[in-house]
């Protein structure tokens, strides 16, 4: 008799990765079972259509997880049995809130789904966590090299890594990822497609603050729902090529293309998407923006998100969805994004389908947005 499928439980099951997550299964019919849980409505979601089917009302429950007394509407089941593997795809994705919003968020939601899980002996744990966790160096960092976060996500992602790695009898798997892109993406690239629209209306040069070797490292939508499903899968059927006295005894890994993505790939193909001038503000008008970021980055907004909202009132868009080109400032700063995830690869076996961003990815990225009628 064929083995029952996992059941799944998808924590932040509306958010961008746990939506392509819980396509990716449905799809391929992967699951026995699947429960997505959210506090947003998928009515308020942003979901395009082809997430209706896998995100449906049928799958889905509203419940805030980081809170202690809705985990077991979270976790129940009708048949009384436990979920086989839960997704932590959940936590706040924004930048620049306050501490208090991670602590709760991020880091307190990590802990009680993490320790409700080793409760119920969940066969597998993913929580998904940042590669803003390591020290930036521009050379690709491994799992075991240095750690210094440099965003206010990253440091209590990995206050939460750390914790959890304490909880007695969890099987936890950690994923650091780099920026994800895709379809209907709403941060990173979005915020950088949006400024290109804004200088391509107003003819003007679109210029980078630093130089074309930052490292801004990447990795493609369909290839992290894929990784998140081979790695819990890899860990239930027994962790075949870990190394633990080498490698620590809960599984690390980084999921990042092979295309070493920085600032000049990115500045070279919106260059080629938007027919418009980029370049680079280079090191010594860096240096000065530095020294008044706030701002630099006030100065930048403020000449972007007018125009922005002309184009979408010439275009007749009066529901822009999640897109804009305000700039963050923690993504302004001159740290590397800069990973190594060779070790997916030889321990999983995991191979990428697309391993470099490019051109064509990008327009897929733009025509997704104007299916959904949020790009003037």
């Amino acid at each position: 008799m064929a083995t029952e499928k996992p059941s799944v439980l998808i924590i932040g099951g509306l958010g961008y990765i746990g939506r392509f997550l819980a396509r990716y299964i449905h799809e391929n019919e992967l699951a026995s079972d699947i429960r997505l849980v959210d506090k947003v409505l998928p009515q308020l979601a942003w979901l395009a259509p082809e997430f209706e089917k896998a995100c449906s009302t049928d799958k889905f429950i509203q419940a805030d997880a980081s809170k202690e007394q809705a985990l077991p509407r979270i976790f129940d089941r009708p048949d009384g049995k436990q979920w086989d593997y839960v997704f932590n795809c959940g936590g706040e994705t924004r930048y620049s809130q306050e501490d208090e919003v991670y602590k709760v968020r991020s880091l307190g939601l990590s802990l009680a789904v993490g320790r409700e899980a080793a409760k119920r002996k969940v066969k597998c744990f993913v929580e998904l966590s940042t590669g803003m966790v390591y020290k930036s160096n521009s050379a690709p960092s491994k799992e075991g090299d240095k750690l210094k976060p440099w965003s206010k996500i990253a440091v209590f992602k990995l206050q939460a890594e750390e914790e959890l790695a304490k909880i007695e009898g969890l099987n936890l798997v950690i994923v650091r990822l780099p920026h994800v892109y895709g379809p209907y993406a709403s941060q990173w690239v979005a915020t950088a497609l949006c400024m290109a629209r804004v200088y391509q209306a107003l003819g003007e040069e679109m210029k980078f603050l630093w130089t074309r070797d930052l490292r801004t490292n990447t990795a493609h939508i369909d290839d992290v729902t894929r990784a998140l499903w081979a790695i819990a899968t890899w860990y239930d059927a027994g962790k075949a090529n870990w190394d633990e006295k080498n490698m620590g005894s809960t599984p690390i890994f980084n999921v990042v293309d092979k295309g070493s993505t920085s600032q000049g790939v990115v500045a070279d193909i919106i260059g080629q998407v938007f027919g418009i001038e980029t370049g680079f503000q280079g090191q010594l008008l860096s240096n000065l923006a530095r020294l008044n970021m706030d701002s630099v980055v006030d100065d930048v907004n403020d000449d972007v998100l007018g125009p922005w909202a002309d184009l979408l009132a010439d275009a007749g868009i009066t529901r822009p969805g999640p897109l804009t080109p305000f700039m963050e400032k923690e993504l302004l700063k001159d740290t590397d994004l800069s990973m190594d995830g060779s070790r997916l690869e030889t321990v999983v076996g995991f191979q990428y389908q697309k391993p470099t961003i490019t051109k064509e990815l990008v327009d897929e990225v733009i025509e997704s947005y104007k299916r959904m009628k949020w790009w003037p």
